[in-house]
């Protein structure tokens, strides 16, 4: 039901200027569970605590099924309960509150407090679960210490898990069973967790850098377990990188990970018992891909590293999310770019960063990393806060130095442990550590937009210099905005020899700056934003002919790939804008690349790869699906049919390549894949066999799947094969079926519309499950040319699915909005159809607050 604003008839706006400190604290909390799926009855003893000089009554959120009993220090109390918050009046400066309240776990859709997934009950609590709990002040900036007692019947939940260390268990009456567990660490109410289920555990230990040994379970379902050893090995490299890199140590005796089926996020860091997403746990070779590995390893080092940057130290209030969350993406990104390749890493980081936050940042819903405001904090989960948050503490790492950067944390772990703090006590701690001044920095935390960086190389008197200019666009709130500090690692390269001079960072603080170059070549080639240095979108008059030298020499292998990638997109925009293009000097650059003997396969398989469709469209003015498509399946046929022996040794120079989990290995499956796929864009008649064969004797899902995502585009009788087979193969597996409907949704053949209003019809799509409406919905919708049909069928299935998600699961049904917010990208007869939509959600009668901020906002 949506909350109005009883003047206005709008929900409430939730500002962080408003912010105030707790009326009241809650030192200490006792949990008492009786568990059962169709009814839990919850009993909690919160010990308050006044908080300053005031007469206010305690409040306590409460979205409970039912309120049973309220007690103020063990007698009835005359309470209040109004807009789901219970009022407590209390006359002295502490007390004790005892409330007993009922839930249904086996009702509850939406997947946030208790609930039950496949017969097992869990919790997530992250942003406001709790308040579905037990009546409670649901803010990060109440921390408490927790006890839990928990019981239930023993046949339905033989394992029964919290968070902290197992103190206590025993027997109970008429076949139950019963467990307590103890978290010495206060931390805010989001942050606890519990599950009952029919469980085992791939079990293991891990010993700290003090000598402390720590015991590890990776629990789930029995049929599950043999999927659990990667995610066991990824955690212990975890712990151990956190302890050499940021001198963290774990600081339990227990460390659980439980997997879920049914989960809105992909884990959660609740303390000493994250509760994850099955994808991010389950992987073997025969179902998993090595993208799903790759992130199964990011996921679990997150999680494990929020045990210090967000529970330990945790948010003051949710404005404050990128916090924890940048610092910790950060954390991840370093460590995966640690366990493998940096380049590759950087590589689809910033992909990553492209695709879901730069049309964030252009769009309707464009927000700073720390927000001003918002209607429900969930809608806040976004790629601004996580990816864009995580540049903001990278460029912070590039400015100070690795030695004085370590020391900033070192000090911001020290300082607030046990404290729920802001972004500015972050930078702050960075600061006092480093003694460098960040106060220009902290735009990047309240303006919102990518900022725009032209270039160019000027011949002065004295020598070359490289003119600088910065725009930062207006987004919604923020029409002006001040120049960015903007930290640009630069370097020459010399034309003549192909050798760099003259690398240097370059902190461009001013709308305007020319920096002279020391040792600039004869004919010098301008490298920029090297590596990455910072999220903005760089405008250069290089030629084709610079950018292909680049794209050979760089010695930077970010800036080599981002030549070669803006020597398409060059070639793409004109394309679609004149109706042609010259194809040869991206034909000769790729043609250098592949027979490149010192480049490794994966950096290869990334650096001829074409950009997104998407991706060309946010560089357009007006985006028009059809020529983006067709210009773009042009250059590839051209690219294929051109190199195509090329395509082929390389495709054969892979194809015997038998499973195995490392770099190198990974490396030959992704360029043998896309090799296969520039073969069949040439239309050569054996391609499809070529893909079908593939499928058929792969030892493992990443060439099963590249297989079936090439043939999937085609009319072939063997993509109508392989389509079965794996079905039939993969029928019971709910996260493999998953990888098959997310393949059909992404194909460019012209009836993937069809297609895709088929399966939401399939007798395994359901809306209950988060990932599987994903699988299908969400990637349909980032299918531009399929998505954007001129006939607004897209549109419409889209706005269809997120009004009947949105009665069982709003939160999950409102991250599907975003795409209809980039109406104003597109041309009038589109921009009309998608508005329509939009209207459409807004005024439907009971539409949760979670999409109608999305799709309000995505009109205004």
């Amino acid at each position: 039901m949506l909350d109005v604003n009883k003047t206005t008839g709008a929900p409430p706006v939730i500002r962080r200027e408003d912010y105030s400190p707790p009326d009241w604290l809650v030192p200490d909390i006792s949990l008492d569970f009786r568990l059962g799926a169709e009814r839990t009855i919850v009993r909690a003893t919160l010990q308050v605590r006044r908080n300053g000089s005031h007469r206010r009554p305690l409040l306590l959120n409460s979205e409970v099924e039912a309120i049973h009993r309220v007690t103020l220090n063990g007698e009835p109390v005359n309470y209040w309960y109004e807009d789901q918050v219970l009022r407590v009046p209390i006359e002295g400066e502490s007390a004790t509150v005892e409330t007993e309240v009922r839930i249904a776990p086996r009702a509850n859709t939406q997947l946030m407090g208790l609930y039950e997934s496949n017969a097992m009950l869990c919790t997530q609590c992250e942003a406001q679960g709790f308040r579905r709990i037990t009546p409670f002040p649901d803010r990060p900036d109440v921390l408490s210490r927790y006890k839990l007692r928990m019981s239930g019947d023993k046949a339905l939940y033989p394992v029964l898990l919290a968070n902290g260390d197992l103190v206590a268990s025993g027997e109970g009456e008429g076949g139950t069973h019963w467990a307590e567990w103890h978290d010495p660490f206060p931390k805010p109410c989001y942050l606890f967790a519990m599950v009952a289920g029919d469980l085992v555990a791939n079990r293991d230990t891990f010993t700290t850098m003090s000598g402390r040994k720590v015991d590890l379970g990776i629990w789930v379902r029995a049929g599950d377990l043999p999927k659990t050893a990667h995610a066991m090995a990824s955690l212990k490299a975890a712990m151990k990188w956190d302890e050499e890199v940021y001198g963290r140590e774990y600081d339990l005796d227990i460390f659980n990970i439980v997997a879920v089926d049914d989960f809105n996020f992909g884990a959660m860091e609740n303390k000493g018992l994250n509760i994850f997403n099955s994808r991010y746990v389950l992987a073997d070779p025969d179902t998993a891909t090595d993208a799903d590995y790759d992130a199964i390893a990011g996921v679990v080092a997150h999680e494990y590293f929020h045990n210090w940057s967000g529970d330990r130290v945790t948010c003051r209030d949710w404005f404050q999310l990128s916090l924890k969350e940048g610092f910790t993406v950060f954390r991840d990104q370093s460590f995966s770019a640690d366990m493998g390749s940096h380049a590759v890493k950087r590589i689809e980081d910033v992909k990553m960063l492209r695709a879901a936050q730069f049309p964030e940042d252009a769009g309707p819903l464009a927000h700073p990393v720390r927000p001003d405001s918002y209607i429900e904090i969930s809608n806040f989960y976004t790629a601004t806060v996580y990816n864009k948050g995580a540049e903001v503490i990278r460029m912070m790492h590039t400015i100070l130095g690795p030695e004085r950067f370590r020391a900033g944390t070192d000090l911001y772990f020290s300082r607030h442990d046990g404290q729920a703090v802001t972004c500015e006590d972050f930078v702050k701690a960075m600061e006092d550590a480093s003694g460098v001044d960040l106060s220009h920095f902290r735009l990047w935390y309240s303006q919102a937009g990518t900022p725009r960086i032209k270039a160019r190389l000027v011949n002065r008197t004295e020598g070359v210099h490289v003119a600088l200019e910065q725009e930062v666009p207006p987004t919604p709130g923020q029409p002006v905005k001040q120049p960015m500090p903007i930290p640009l690692r630069i370097a020459l390269l010399d034309e003549a020899t192909g050798r760099p001079t003259d690398e240097r960072l370059i902190v461009l603080d001013k709308a305007s700056d020319e920096i002279a170059l020391d040792g600039a070549p004869a004919r010098p080639v301008l490298s920029i934003n090297r590596d990455f240095s910072a999220p903005v979108i760089v405008e250069t008059d290089r030629s084709a002919v610079d950018l292909a030298f680049l794209s050979a020499h760089d010695d930077d292998p970010f800036a080599r790939y981002e030549a070669m990638q803006q020597l398409m997109l060059d070639t793409l925009t004109a394309a679609v804008s004149t109706g042609g293009a010259d194809h040869a000097p991206v034909i000769e650059a790729v043609r250098q690349t592949l027979t490149d003997a010192n480049l490794d396969p994966a950096f290869i398989a990334e650096a001829v790869l074409l950009p997104s469709e998407s991706f060309i469209g946010d560089r357009m003015a007006v985006v028009d699906p059809e020529a983006i498509r067709a210009r773009r399946e042009a250059l590839r046929a051209d690219l294929g049919r051109t190199l195509e022996p090329l395509w082929r040794d390389a495709y054969r120079a892979h194809v015997a390549n038998r499973y195995a989990y490392n770099p190198a290995a990974k490396g030959a499956r992704r360029l043998k894949t896309i090799a296969l796929g520039y073969i069949a864009a040439t239309g050569a008649p054996d391609a499809a066999a070529l893909a079908k064969r593939q499928y058929d004797e792969s030892d493992n899902m990443t060439d099963r799947q590249g297989a079936l995502g090439v043939l999937v585009n085609g009319y072939s009788a063997e993509r109508d094969a392989a389509l079965q087979a794996f079905y039939e193969r993969y029928r019971t597996n709910g996260l493999v079926l998953d990888k098959w409907f997310t393949t059909q949704a992404l194909s460019t053949r012209d009836d993937v519309l069809d297609q895709v209003e088929a399966l939401a019809g399939h007798p395994d799509f359901t809306l209950a499950n988060p990932n599987r409406l994903r699988s299908l919905v969400a990637a349909f919708s980032v299918n531009q040319r399929a998505f954007h049909d001129a006939s607004g069928r897209g549109y419409r299935f889209l706005a269809d699915m997120i009004l009947a998600e949105d009665k069982l699961n709003p939160q999950t049904a409102a991250k599907l909005v975003p795409p209809l917010g980039r109406w104003r990208r597109f041309d009038e007869g589109r921009a009309a159809l998608m508005r329509a939509e939009l209207e459409r959600m807004v005024a439907t009668p009971g539409l949760s607050k979670d999409v109608f901020e999305q799709a309000s906002k995505s009109l205004a």
